[in-house]
């Protein structure tokens, strides 16, 4: 047994604190797979549990990070060995399971996932649960029977982790790609990973119709709130929302209007009990499919010391595209 580095949240009188702590072996939870991380990511997720803005974290301490790429350092598990490279995201880690911001975790081995052929472990974590969750979100939309002749397709939230991807993948895919952002400084960038029109997010974020102008066939949401209903609103006859995350809030103040009278459809997405098949899927077409130059130039490459404050940042709106944390 011996000590490691981890970022450790606490609860306090106040709410929850988090800092960069030793962590003894001891205390890792139960799992027949032991795991030297050494990459990570921050996820909009992440700045909600550092935050405590979001009562994400449900048993305390708990260690941050809810993805990680590593080496198999031990295992009971018959699927894996050590010096094996694995992935894994979602699960419970750091919410409910001690997790990635650390040199160790332990694991349940039915979790991981083999880290694809052709991919860096650096590579998987710049994907992370957001392009993880943005491919899931993408293959939702195929098996609707959606293709990029049904028309445009829209993401909202297009500067973040999971629309910088979003907008990678479905224009490699030759989709019309439609990006929505409340950052216009960000244009020419999104241009760059294959949007072909720039909406400003607040067209959608605000009030609007139970109806409006059908504008596109598809779209990737990692928004919620008015701003998916918005989105229903406008999609095509027939067309179909992916729908993943709740950064602008839960509620959906939307009619059945657009269900009823064009037969669109809200999928929903899920990235976090996943099962592994469709997972090993998800991950082996991200390894084919992500354009790994683009995924380079919306990529950023901080140490774990910097992950905190990466985090409140995040939560702020002030992250672009990903953030890969190197564990030294």
């Amino acid at each position: 047994m011996g000590m490691f580095k981890a970022i450790r949240i606490d609860k306090t009188e106040s709410g929850t604190s988090a800092a960069l702590s030793d962590f003894d072996d001891a205390e890792l939870m139960d799992g027949d797979v032991t795991v030297r991380v050494t990459h990570s990511t921050v996820n909009y997720k992440d700045g909600l549990a550092i935050t405590g803005k979001s009562p994400v974290v449900r048993r305390f301490p708990m260690i941050a990070g809810v993805d990680f790429a590593g080496v198999v350092e031990s295992s009971t598990n018959p699927s894996f060995k050590a010096g094996d490279e694995v992935v894994l995201n979602g699960w419970g880690l750091g919410e409910t399971h001690l997790g990635a911001w650390a040199q160790k975790a332990r694991v349940k081995g039915e979790w991981l996932v083999p880290l694809p052929k052709g991919m860096s472990r650096a590579e998987a974590m710049a994907i992370g649960t957001a392009g993880y969750t943005a491919m899931l979100c993408v293959m939702a939309l195929e098996q609707y029977g959606l293709t990029p002749a049904s028309g445009p397709a829209i993401v909202t939230g297009a500067a973040g982790g999971v629309g910088s991807v979003a907008v990678s993948l479905l224009a490699k895919a030759g989709w019309h790609v439609i990006a929505s952002t409340g950052r216009p400084q960000e244009a020419d960038w999104l241009k760059a990973l294959g949007a072909a029109e720039i909406v400003d997010r607040a067209e959608l974020s605000n009030p609007g119709r139970p109806l409006g102008k059908e504008r596109w066939a598809a779209g990737i949401d990692s928004v919620g709130s008015h701003t998916l209903a918005n989105l229903l609103a406008q999609t095509r006859y027939s067309g179909a929302i992916a729908a993943c995350g709740l950064a602008q809030g839960m509620d959906l103040p939307a009619s059945v209007a657009p269900f009823i009278l064009r037969g669109v459809a809200l999928l929903g997405v899920d990235s976090v009990m996943c099962p592994l098949a469709r997972r090993k899927i998800a991950w082996e077409r991200l390894a084919r499919d992500m354009d790994k130059a683009k995924l380079a130039s919306l990529t950023t490459t901080i140490p774990l010391t910097q992950a905190i404050d990466t985090a409140k940042l995040i939560v702020e709106g002030k992250v672009r595209g990903r953030t890969v944390v190197e564990i030294a």
